[in-house]
C-alpha cells in the first residue's frame, strides 16, 4: 500500500510525543514518576472573635485576702499528692496567697504542715467563674528554683465524661524550676495525656519568665485551643471531631492558679530547699466572651 508523506507525518508526530512516556507499540511500560499522597484535609476552623471587655476578671487591685467572690481554695494534699506525688500542703492562709500592691502572690514555703515539708496555695474559680469557650489572659511572673512547679490552668467544672483525663485538662502555662527557660502549654484528654505519653503541647523559650511579667493567653473555641505567650502562638490543638476521647472541651471549665513543690515532673531533678520561699506573682486574670462571626 502506498502511504503519502502527509500520512507518515501524522503518524510520526503522535509517536514522537508519546515516546516521552511509552513506545507507540505499547511494549514498554514505563512507571510514572512517584507522587506524594494528598494530605488529609485539615479541619476547617470557623472565624471567631472575642469581646473587647472582660466578662470576668480579677485585677488584684485590693490588698489583702484574694476576692472570695471569685476564688476558693483546694486544701490539703489531695489524693497521693494531688495525683502527682507533690510535696506541699495547700492552704488558704495569707502566708501562701495574698494581694499586695496590685499583685497576687502565691508563695510556696518550706514549713511542715499536714505531714508535708512545704506549704503553698491552689486557688480555684470553680462555682465562681466557670466558662465554656473564650479568651483567657493571665499576666504573671514565675517563681525560680529547682523543685518549683507553678501552673495557670483549667479543669472541667463537672466530670461529664468521667475522672481525669476523660473530662480533659487545659494548661495555659506550666513551668518547672529545673528547666528555667522553657514554658509549656499543654492539653490532656483520654486519647492524649501525660500518663500514656501522648499529651499534646507546645513550648517556648522565655529567658525572663522568672524576672519579668509575661502574658499567657488561651483562645478556646469549638474548633481549636490555641496557646500564646506574649501574643505569639506557641500551641494549637484542633478539634478532630472524633468524640470526647480526643475533644472533651465542649463543657464548662474553671481556672486554677498554684505553685506546687516537687512531684512527678517538678521534682524530677530533686528539690532545692534553699530556694524557698518561692513566689508566683499574678498581675491580672481576664476572661473574654467568644463571639461567632
Amino acid at each position: 500500500m502506498l502511504i503519502s508523506k502527509n500520512m507518515m507525518l501524522l503518524t510520526y508526530v503522535p509517536c514522537l510525543l508519546m515516546a516521552m512516556f511509552t513506545s507507540c507499540s505499547g511494549g514498554d511500560n514505563l512507571k510514572p514518576l512517584p507522587v506524594d499522597p494528598p494530605a488529609p484535609p485539615k479541619p476547617v476552623e470557623t472565624s471567631w472573635s472575642f469581646d473587647t471587655s472582660p466578662v470576668w476578671a480579677d485585677e488584684f487591685d485590693k490588698d489583702g485576702t484574694p476576692d472570695k467572690t471569685k476564688w476558693a481554695y483546694d486544701i490539703g494534699t489531695g489524693t497521693n499528692g494531688w495525683g502527682n506525688n507533690e510535696l506541699q500542703y495547700y492552704t488558704d492562709r495569707p502566708e501562701n496567697a495574698v494581694v499586695e500592691k496590685g499583685v497576687l502572690k502565691i508563695t510556696a514555703r518550706r514549713e511542715a504542715k499536714g505531714g508535708k515539708e512545704y506549704t503553698s496555695s491552689r486557688m480555684v474559680s470553680k462555682g465562681k467563674g466557670d466558662f465554656l469557650y473564650g479568651r483567657f489572659e493571665i499576666r504573671a511572673k514565675l517563681p525560680q528554683g529547682r523543685g518549683t512547679w507553678p501552673a495557670l490552668w483549667m479543669l472541667p467544672s463537672d466530670l461529664s465524661y468521667g475522672p481525669w483525663p476523660k473530662s480533659g485538662e487545659i494548661d495555659i502555662m506550666e513551668h518547672v524550676g529545673y528547666d528555667p527557660k522553657n514554658v509549656h502549654v499543654t492539653v490532656h484528654t483520654e486519647a492524649y495525656n501525660g500518663m500514656i505519653g501522648t499529651q499534646r503541647g507546645g513550648q517556648a523559650v522565655i529567658e525572663t519568665a522568672m524576672s519579668d511579667f509575661h502574658l499567657y493567653r488561651l483562645d478556646w473555641t469549638p474548633a481549636a485551643i490555641k496557646g500564646y505567650i506574649d501574643d505569639k502562638l506557641v500551641f494549637e490543638f484542633l478539634n478532630e471531631k472524633k468524640g470526647y476521647a480526643s475533644w472533651p472541651f465542649d463543657k464548662k471549665f474553671h481556672l486554677l492558679l498554684n505553685v506546687a513543690v516537687g512531684g512527678n515532673w517538678g521534682g524530677q531533678k530533686g528539690v532545692d530547699p534553699d530556694v524557698f520561699p518561692a513566689t508566683m506573682e499574678v498581675d491580672y486574670v481576664r476572661v473574654f466572651k467568644l463571639i461567632e462571626k
